[in-house]
């Protein structure tokens, strides 16, 4: 009678072990999961809150200046609008006779290659310095459409000392989260207002890699008032961003 009665099998104690350990695994996997999508939501809706309070922002900005226009020239007035605070640089010529001090200059604005660019804040000093390189390199006073253009298609981001493309706002909150900087609106804000963390935010963004103008440049050698593409052009940088963005 007992040889009829099937033997339940013993299970090792060691794969008992496992399974208790794999199902203690995936069970705070799946929580981990959970918390995750649920700060991402969070996340989400504070992202949307912020780019439409930074829209709004702009759009006042924008009809702050026309009002001021407006209101100068209805009494027979002239409005002079405030000194630009960001240039955008780009560098037109090559390495070939370029002299020591010209070179240390491009250096620290990490303009090492032809056609790469890069955001300035504008002061005593850095004008000094792009008068010394100024040969070299074409620059101007971006707006805000060429700056949200330039981050959003040319964007890359230094992180780990390699060069990263900004496909996802976490890589922005990774490197920047602790200056309140989570999104690519937040980065795109702090670089066109010229914000008290607009350095790090700048030193994040690798200098971008431009495609030569379309239709070519007219005189690298020469100042842009004479006829050229060298030295300060002022808005009119926004046209050569759309040539070579």
């Amino acid at each position: 009678m007992a040889d009829a009665e099937k033997k339940v099998q013993a299970v090792p104690e060691s794969l008992l072990k496992r399974r208790k350990a794999y199902a203690t695994m995936k069970a705070m996997r799946v929580k981990k999961m959970l918390s995750e999508k649920k700060d991402r939501k969070v996340t989400r809706k504070l992202i949307y809150k912020r780019a439409e309070k930074y829209h709004k922002e702009y759009r006042q900005m924008y009809r702050r200046e026309v009002r001021l226009g407006r209101t100068a020239r209805k009494v027979g007035n002239y409005y002079v609008p405030a000194e630009p605070k960001l240039a955008f640089v780009v560098r037109i010529r090559g390495i070939n006779g370029v002299s020591p001090k010209v070179r240390k200059v491009l250096q620290l604005m990490r303009l090492r290659q032809i056609f790469n660019g890069v955001f300035v804040r504008l002061n005593k000093a850095s004008i000094n310095m792009l008068r010394i390189a100024e040969p070299y390199i074409a620059w101007g006073y971006p707006n805000l459409k060429s700056v949200r253009e330039l981050i959003y298609k040319r964007g890359h981001g230094r992180m780990r000392k390699q060069r990263i493309a900004l496909s996802d706002n976490a890589l922005v909150e990774k490197a920047l989260g602790k200056y309140g900087i989570i999104c690519v609106e937040d980065l795109i804000h702090e670089i066109y207002t010229v914000g008290k963390n607009f350095k790090p935010a700048n030193n994040f963004l690798w200098p971008f890699k431009l495609s030569s103008p379309r239709g070519g440049m007219h005189k690298k050698t020469t100042h842009f008032v004479e006829g050229g593409d060298a030295g300060n052009r002022e808005d009119q940088i926004n046209r050569m961003i759309r040539r070579m963005n």
